[in-house]
């Protein structure tokens, strides 16, 4: 089993930056990559971010330029670092780990862009 422990989060004015992380804990052999996605009101949950054991990053269009997904070397831990931060990336941003088969949820920080 895989879990997490996530920080970060929290009300931000458009245009501001807060930096999201998540460390996973449990049996971690074998975690193949870690990321985030998130999910606006009433919208579907989206990728955001994902990096893989060997370095390969996916980033959403949306994010591009603005979110930097990095992680903290030797250890499963992976950071989000919001910056421009517009109310559409209001929701909840659930990190995600990949062992093996499956794949693994946090809770989610609650992120509000608003003024």
């Amino acid at each position: 089993q895989v879990e997490f422990v996530e920080s970060g989060g929290g009300l931000a004015q458009p245009g501001g930056s807060l930096r999201l992380s998540c460390s996973a804990t449990g049996n971690t052999v074998s975690v193949s990559g870690m990321g985030w996605y998130r999910q606006g009101p009433g919208e579907q949950r989206e990728l955001v971010a994902y990096i893989t054991n060997g370095g390969s990053i996916n980033t959403a269009d949306s994010v591009k330029g603005r979110f930097t997904i990095s992680r903290a070397y030797g250890k499963h831990t992976v950071y989000l670092q919001m910056n421009s931060l517009k109310p559409e990336d209001t929701g909840i941003y659930y990190c995600n780990a990949h062992r093996l088969a499956r794949e693994y949820w946090g809770k989610g920080p609650l992120v509000t862009v608003s003024s």
